[in-house]
This record gives C-alpha cells, sequence and structure tokens, in this order.
C-alpha cells in the first residue's frame, strides 16, 4: 500500500475544522514535499518526524514522499500534524497494518525520541471527533483538559509505539483519567451586603442575563465587596462543552474549574 490517509484537525481560533492528512509514496528520487499551506513550523515536522520514527525503531521510507493536508485552502500551524503524518508514512510504507485508522483522529507533536506532546486546542479537536463519530487520540499531556468532556471516545498516549501498537491491536489505550469532584466552593453572600440597592440590582441583572459589569466609583464605596458577591449568584460552570474552556485550552492555558463573573471594577480619578 504506498497511499494512506489519517484524520487530524487544525486549531481555528476555538475552532477545530477536519484535516485530511494524505500521504504517498512512489518511485524516483528519494525526497519530501509537503503541499496544503503548511507553516514553517508544519514544514519542520520532516525533521521531527524522521527522527522520532529512526528512534522509535522504525525506518523513514527512502521514497519520493508527497504530504498533502487538506483542504488546501486552510492555513496550517503547530506541531499537531506530526502524529497524523508519522502513522501515515508507516502505514503507506506498509510497516504498520491496519483496518482501523478510519474510526480515530489524531492530534500530536512529536519528541526527536518518539515521545508525545500536547498542543494547544485539545478540548475542540476533541469535541468535533465525536461529534464526526470518531475516538480521537491525543498526548498525555493533554489528559487533564480531554478529560473535562468524559467518556471513553478521547485516548492518551506517551510514545508514538503505544499508538501503533494500540493501531495494530497489541495493546490497548486508556482514556484520562475523570475529573475529580469540584470542591463545595464557599462565595460570600449579597444578603451581607448593606443598602446599595442599585449595585445588587445590577449583579442580579448581569448573573441572570450572562452580560459583563464594570463597576466604577471612588475607593471605598463597595466595588470589590459587590464584586466578590457575584459570584454565589452564579450557576456552575458546565466544563464539557463550555465555550470558555474552549478558548483557555487553545490559547495553552489551563482549564479553569471555578465559576467565573464577568465583572471589573475601576477606581474613578479624584475630582
Amino acid at each position: 500500500m504506498s497511499l494512506a490517509i489519517v484524520y487530524t484537525r487544525a486549531a481555528l481560533g476555538i475552532e477545530a475544522p477536519l484535516i485530511t492528512v494524505e500521504v504517498h509514496l512512489s518511485n524516483g528520487l528519494p525526497g519530501l514535499t509537503m503541499v496544503g499551506l503548511p507553516e514553517t513550523t508544519v514544514k519542520e515536522a520532516r525533521d521531527r518526524v524522521r527522527s522520532a520514527l529512526i528512534n522509535s525503531g522504525y525506518a523513514f521510507p527512502a521514497k519520493k514522499i508527497t504530504i498533502n493536508l487538506a483542504p488546501a485552502d486552510l492555513p496550517k500551524e503547530g506541531g499537531r500534524y506530526d502524529l497524523p503524518i508519522a502513522l501515515a508514512l508507516l502505514v503507506a510504507s506498509e510497516q504498520l497494518n491496519t483496518t482501523r485508522l478510519n474510526q480515530y483522529e489524531f492530534v500530536g507533536e512529536l519528541a526527536l525520541t518518539g515521545g508525545l506532546r500536547g498542543v494547544p486546542g485539545a478540548i475542540p479537536s476533541a469535541m468535533e471527533a465525536i461529534k464526526a463519530g470518531r475516538r480521537i487520540v491525543v498526548s498525555s499531556d493533554n489528559a487533564a483538559e480531554v478529560g473535562l468532556i468524559g467518556g471513553s471516545d478521547c485516548l492518551v498516549a506517551d510514545h508514538l509505539q503505544e499508538v501503533c501498537a494500540f493501531l495494530a491491536g497489541q495493546t490497548s489505550l486508556s482514556p484520562p483519567l475523570a475529573e475529580a469532584p469540584a470542591r463545595d466552593e464557599r462565595y460570600e453572600d449579597l444578603l451581607d451586603v448593606i443598602g446599595q440597592q442599585q449595585g445588587k440590582r445590577a449583579l442580579e441583572i448581569v448573573a441572570a442575563g450572562g452580560h459583563n459589569l464594570l463597576l466604577i466609583g471612588p475607593p471605598g464605596t463597595g466595588k470589590t465587596m459587590l464584586a466578590s458577591r457575584l459570584p454565589g449568584l452564579l450557576p456552575a460552570i458546565k466544563q464539557s462543552g463550555s465555550a470558555g474552556e474552549r478558548g483557555h485550552t487553545e490559547s495553552g492555558q489551563p482549564p479553569h474549574r471555578k465559576r467565573r463573573g464577568g465583572v471589573r471594577g475601576r477606581s474613578a480619578p479624584p475630582p
């Protein structure tokens, strides 16, 4: 088999469009050509993948290699395509025999040793893969993020060899550990505020409608006192599927565990 197709996901803001990695091996002068609007980091995948394959006990194909990242009009960024490219090369060169590729999507950067590294945007990638009816394999570095989604459709691995053994039916991959139950957070009570009727009314409207709020006034007028009581009016965040978590994982920040209010306080300048 000289052609292999592997599915992965791009990172486009908080969206994760499907990317098809197509690898074709043909006779000719050995070399690698990558098409499909890859940016510099993606082009560097050829060196990372080559070393990762060799250090994992595989051979880098001595063929004319063409790698297409489709759709061609969507820019590709980051090292998230290393794992799917490596798997496609192994299948196309018949070093990996599997019939399960179309059931999974793969996202992860490869170290030169073949180890898997985490990438930003794991949550939206996992959510879209599950929505498409496929399971997804990511690095263990992203376990805390995809663990927010729950279920057995997200699998984690530490090394390229683990993924290959899994696809060959020689071993299994485990889903990330379920998120620990949230602590019973205690928030200051709005009933403790004496007066401030307009401020309390504003907090109630903000909490009910999901609006933002900016508190402005001289120091000591109760801005912080009111703002600290807003989280107690908000329902607990449903971690899986929240747009906030998608945004934080895309930016590389750890997922938040506490409820947050869209409120800011600012002291007014003295007259």
